[in-house]
């Protein structure tokens, strides 16, 4: 008389291919954190020069006068570096040299000074200014309100802010915005000085 086969129950198989997946993820996991990571490109000035008849009404400040070097208290490795007092983002490699350095309008809460991560990205929404922005790259929380770098769709530079309202958007031109979008994946440090 023929034995019949032994059928192993759905939830063995089950169990069986989640372990599966879940040791393939935490081996591409370990070998991508031991690959090339992206940087960005340096933001170069343009030389060019234009003949007008009369002199622009806003003066320029001179290229000596713009703080181009990463500061001192901002840690080592890759990492995005804002400064409160001066404004300004810098986007650094892991050999801590500065990729791409560029000017930022903040909104009315600062997340104090200290060491932080990316830890949510959103492609696109609305700031609490009512405005359409894209690239938004959360770090903090400060009283409730969210911190994070972002840049208006349009192109607009205008600071988040609205009248007595509490915001921790921290926008960019455009440009700067999609270089940081590429620069700060999750997990990437934040570095914020005074």
């Amino acid at each position: 008389m023929p034995v019949p086969a032994r059928r192993l129950p759905s939830w063995v198989w089950v169990t069986g291919l989640t372990a599966g997946a879940i040791a393939a993820v935490a081996v591409l996991t370990v070998k991508a954190e031991q690959g090339p990571h992206p940087t960005a490109s340096a933001s170069r000035p343009n030389a060019s020069a234009s003949a007008s008849p009369r002199p622009s009404a806003t003066p320029k400040a001179s290229p000596s006068a713009v703080k181009t070097d990463v500061p001192e208290a901002s840690g080592s490795g890759r990492r995005i570096v804002y400064d409160l007092s001066d404004r300004r983002v810098w986007l650094v490699d892991a050999d801590d040299t500065s990729r791409r350095t560029f000017t930022v309008w903040p909104g009315t809460v600062h997340p104090a000074p200290g060491s932080y991560t990316v830890s949510v990205r959103k492609d696109a929404t609305t700031g609490s200014d009512g405005v359409a922005i894209e690239h938004i790259i959360y770090f903090s929380v400060v009283s409730g309100v969210n911190i994070a770098f972002s840049n208006a769709v349009d192109g607009s530079s205008p600071p988040p802010a609205a009248s007595g309202a509490q915001t921790g958007g921290i926008r960019m031109p455009k440009d700067d915005g999609s270089a940081l979008w590429a620069f700060g994946d999750l997990g990437t440090k934040v570095r914020v000085v005074e």
